[in-house]
């Protein structure tokens, strides 16, 4: 339920920076804030064909409203958002739901979690202090190369702890690569909404937690990482 939860105040975020962007696309708020939320619960929902029936609801109704609506300037540019929306929030932030139904999946969840914290915490305090290269200056001009290594320092440390701590069924060596692959596709997850809001034209995706800007802000690392550890646990662990 609250990743359910936060999942839609993140889909309105979206939807939200979207409209207000100069990009004059009206995405379709409501229906895409309900596809997100309903993605999200779609592990639950055990019945044949769940995932290519909800993908064929995304794509058909937003057609449907498109052609429907009043104002159709920009109306396949909003379809795209609405569609881009659903997908980025809901299907990715899924995983977790996913995740957290295999064996051992409280512990796996609490792993990928908190391999991502470390590699964002260890990667502003050693960038904030270290950093003198710049990252990727024309998406996020204060991430340096130094943060991004300590925050995979900091990754691999938690990964391996936390294999020890709640008992996972892999080994030291494997835990040191997980945790190298996840802080990765953490900080590409940064980048990509780094990447978003710059093209919006904000600095965040909105005000609603002080001092950390939006919803859709803290979510921006979590959507990859749990990708990366559900089908990791799938393809390999079993």
């Amino acid at each position: 339920i609250a990743v359910a939860v936060w999942g839609g105040l993140s889909a309105l975020e979206f939807h939200k920076t979207v409209a207000a962007s100069g990009s004059k696309a009206v995405p379709f708020t409501i229906f895409g804030i309900i596809m997100t939320v309903i993605f999200i619960f779609s592990p639950h929902l055990d019945f044949a064909y769940m995932l290519p029936i909800l993908l064929t609801i995304a794509i058909i109704f937003p057609s449907v409203g498109m052609i429907l609506r009043r104002n159709k300037d920009n109306g396949f540019l909003s379809w795209i958002w609405t569609l881009a929306g659903i997908l980025y929030i809901g299907w990715l932030l899924s995983h977790y739901i996913s995740l957290r139904e295999l064996e051992m999946g409280r512990e796996w969840v609490f792993y990928a979690l908190a391999v991502t914290f470390a590699t964002d915490t260890f990667a502003y305090f050693i960038g904030k202090t270290w950093g003198r290269h710049k990252l990727a200056p024309d998406i996020s001009p204060k991430k340096t190369i130094e943060g991004a290594v300590g925050g995979v320092l900091g990754a691999v440390v938690i990964s391996v702890l936390a294999v020890w701590l709640f008992a996972l069924p892999i080994n030291y060596g494997i835990a040191v690569l997980l945790g190298i692959v996840v802080s990765i596709f953490g900080q590409v997850g940064d980048l990509f909404e780094s990447l978003f809001k710059r093209n919006m034209g904000i600095k965040d995706s909105g005000k609603s937690l002080p001092g950390h800007g939006g919803f859709l802000d803290r979510i921006d690392s979590i959507v990859f990482t749990g990708v990366v550890v559900y089908y990791y646990v799938v393809l390999f662990v079993g």
